[in-house]
């Protein structure tokens, strides 16, 4: 629907349908039901843009008939009346606003596209939020931003709630008049998750915080190893361990995490879920860094524990050649029993934590210490 409000108005017929009309065989058997059926047919075209094509029939027994065999909706407004009902009302909701965003802001291809990706918002919207989001486009497309926060917009009614909450369509809409890449406008840096787990690594600053990029980049640790997590749980279940920091590395924070210089120098222990993202993630870490040590993420883990196993609605399709062996034997088992995934966190911690260790004495540079669930160190 979101493709058809955003198409520019063309000569060929919307929709074609082919009506199978019965076979004289079919007419033979059940007369009435044939010649109602074709009755039925014979009015709709008096709806603007339907047509019905007919065809004559030399049948041997029933002589020659008049059947309909195509239906050819001219427009999409035509194959909404006829379909009519709610379908009707939504699409006619949408063509409008498409129509008036088009009007207000411009008539361009890219524009038209942004339409149709934001399609489902435009026709969800009450009438006066969809007003209040096309005012603001067109105030930011006559009134550059850059360098300002969400906070110090001058639009009225525009707070830091109401531009989070439609930034991506507000983008998305700007962009396609303007040819930028952004806004301009200033967003807070993602925060990142950090626990040192090891006193003598603090340097005087705090053992559990998050901080943005810049300040983590700044900091002079010279740990043995860092574990890097997709969840966040599993950090803040960590006991104290010798040498060792935790971050939390989820999803596209994985790409802060790498560039960190502590964590480009050091060996990395990555842990994410078993599922085709977490080995996503993986291959977006080990891109660029050269010595990543997974642990939990194996076909022996995958297949003790099957209860375990849920379906992933959305996987990941690419092809990932950072995977070892291992690796990528436990993905392609997921995807042969049918894309399926299992969060590390319903991992039992004693059997996730066994693994760590095994983990951590297996990455390059090992030479601190072995840990217990208690936090309790012995020197290997």
């Amino acid at each position: 629907m979101g493709a058809a409000a955003a198409a520019p108005g063309g000569d060929d017929d919307a929709l074609k349908i082919a009506l199978r009309p019965p076979s004289e065989r079919e007419a033979l058997t059940d007369q009435a039901s044939a010649e109602r059926w074709a009755r039925e047919w014979d009015g709709v075209d008096i709806l603007p843009g339907v047509h019905v094509d007919w065809e004559e029939r030399s049948w041997a027994r029933v002589g020659r008939q008049r059947v309909p065999v195509r239906l050819r909706l001219a427009t999409p407004d035509a194959v909404a009346a006829f379909v009519g009902g709610e379908p009707e009302r939504s699409w006619t909701r949408l063509r409008d606003r498409a129509d008036a965003v088009l009007g207000q802001l411009c008539d361009s291809a890219s524009l038209r596209h942004a339409i149709r990706k934001h399609a489902a918002e435009l026709l969800a919207f009450e009438a006066s939020r969809f007003d209040t989001v096309l005012d603001v486009a067109s105030w930011l497309i006559d009134n550059p931003v850059r360098g300002l926060r969400p906070r110090q917009l001058p639009i009225r009614g525009v707070d830091t709630k109401w531009f989070k909450d439609h930034r991506s369509i507000v983008t998305h809409l700007v962009n396609a008049v303007t040819g930028e890449d952004d806004l301009g406008i200033v967003v807070a840096d993602p925060l990142i998750r950090v626990r040192v787990l090891d006193d003598d690594l603090l340097d005087g600053g705090p053992a559990d915080f998050a901080a943005p990029a810049a300040v983590l980049a700044a900091s002079a640790y010279e740990p043995d190893g860092v574990f890097v997590f997709e969840n966040l749980e599993s950090v803040l279940a960590m006991p104290p361990w010798p040498g060792a920091i935790a971050v939390h590395g989820g999803g596209h924070a994985i790409d802060v995490v790498r560039a960190l210089p502590w964590v480009r120098d050091s060996p990395v222990v990555y842990w994410g879920d078993l599922d085709s993202h977490g080995f996503a993630i993986l291959h977006r870490l080990r891109s660029h860094h050269a010595r990543v040590t997974t642990a939990l993420m194996d076909t022996e883990t995958l297949l003790g524990h099957r209860d375990l196993w849920v379906a992933d609605p959305k996987p990941q399709r690419g092809t990932f050649d950072t995977l070892t062996t291992s690796e990528r034997a436990a993905l392609e088992r997921l995807r042969a029993e049918g894309d399926m995934r299992m969060e590390q966190e319903r991992i039992p911690w004693t059997t996730a934590f066994a693994q760590l260790q095994v983990a951590w004495g297996a990455r390059a540079g090992s030479d601190r210490a072995t840990v217990g669930l208690s936090g309790e160190h012995a020197k290997e």
